[in-house]
């Protein structure tokens, strides 16, 4: 039995979630898949796989052998790109998880890491779906709302981004600013159909007191490109973090609205599992990311001050 190939296989199985996804990606028969995984089990002494009719899971004894498994294929697979002729290219394929949220930043940097590294492939994730790294199999992840890390897990902050009102200047030439939260009730608003923001906007006051403000909503949708592009139009007032209104604001397409009131911040991280020899592949794309958000404090994304900041406003 070839164990490297095994690995791979089994590490497919593991990651596409059965037999047939991974033979496709492999160029396999089910069969010839479900034989790899049947002789790794045999020659472990160990179940690795729970089958049912519907579907397959890892045991607890599949799962730490699955992380163990990526280590040697990525040691080896930096063992063959040392040995090839050009040394001073990362190879391989970096799996990206991101939220869609994080989608415009991406389209901005993604092209200049790919030109500066030509040994890579990417295969990126945009999906407000929740991921567990490891076990998805992704190599790193940004995250843009607070979660629990594993203590395996190496976790960066790449910035703060502040929660904002905003509005097109033809929709403020036509219906004026609002210049306090409970003047929202007089304006039309584009919404989020997520439960916490469809019908109310949180404000802080004086640093601690959190209070509702009821908006009504012209438009109400889970697509933040498609509310951003209402807008831009004219059609209301937006509510967004900042970094994802993709330089609107600053070249004034967008003006901010209520700007002495807080809504909340949102921590942007960058997660990847620790390892005691980090991918070439992966350290690429890590120093890249640090090069271009060097510091969570720098002009962009404009957090307040630590000392400064209310506790964040958008979920209860």
């Amino acid at each position: 039995m070839d164990r490297l190939q095994t690995l791979r296989v089994f590490v497919r199985v593991a990651e596409h979630g059965g037999f047939a996804r991974a033979g496709v990606v492999l160029n396999m028969s089910n069969a010839v898949v479900s034989r790899h995984v049947a002789d790794l089990e045999r020659h472990l002494g160990a179940r690795l796989i729970n089958r049912t009719t519907r579907r397959l899971s890892l045991t607890d004894t599949g799962k730490a052998y699955l992380e163990k498994a990526r280590q040697i294929l990525d040691a080896f697979d930096e063992a063959g790109a040392l040995a090839g002729a050009d040394t001073t290219q990362a190879r391989g394929t970096l799996k990206l998880f991101a939220p869609s949220s994080f989608g415009p930043e991406l389209n901005r940097i993604l092209p200049e890491y790919l030109r500066s590294q030509s040994g890579i492939r990417l295969e990126v994730t945009v999906s407000d779906h929740e991921v567990d790294i490891v076990r998805d199999g992704y190599d790193v992840g940004i995250f843009t709302n607070f979660q629990p890390f594993d203590a395996s897990m190496v976790v960066r902050q790449l910035g703060v981004s502040e929660v904002v009102v905003c509005a097109s200047p033809d929709y403020v030439r036509r219906h004026g600013a609002p210049r306090t939260p409970e003047e929202l009730a007089q304006h039309v608003c584009l919404n989020f159909s997520h439960k916490e923001l469809r019908h109310a906007w949180v404000f802080a006051q004086g640093g601690k007191e959190r209070y509702r403000i009821p908006v009504g909503s012209r438009v109400v949708s889970n697509s933040g490109d498609l509310l951003r592009a209402c807008a831009l139009d004219g059609a209301g007032l937006l509510l967004r973090t900042s970094f994802t209104l993709n330089g609107d604001l600053e070249s004034g397409r967008l003006v901010r609205l209520l700007p002495d009131h807080f809504l909340g911040e949102l921590d942007v991280v960058m997660a990847y599992p620790s390892r005691r020899q980090v991918p070439a592949r992966l350290r690429t794309f890590i120093d890249f990311m640090i090069g271009k958000f060097p510091d969570p404090r720098e002009d962009g994304w404009r957090p307040r001050p630590r000392a400064e900041r209310p506790a964040a406003a958008l979920h209860d």
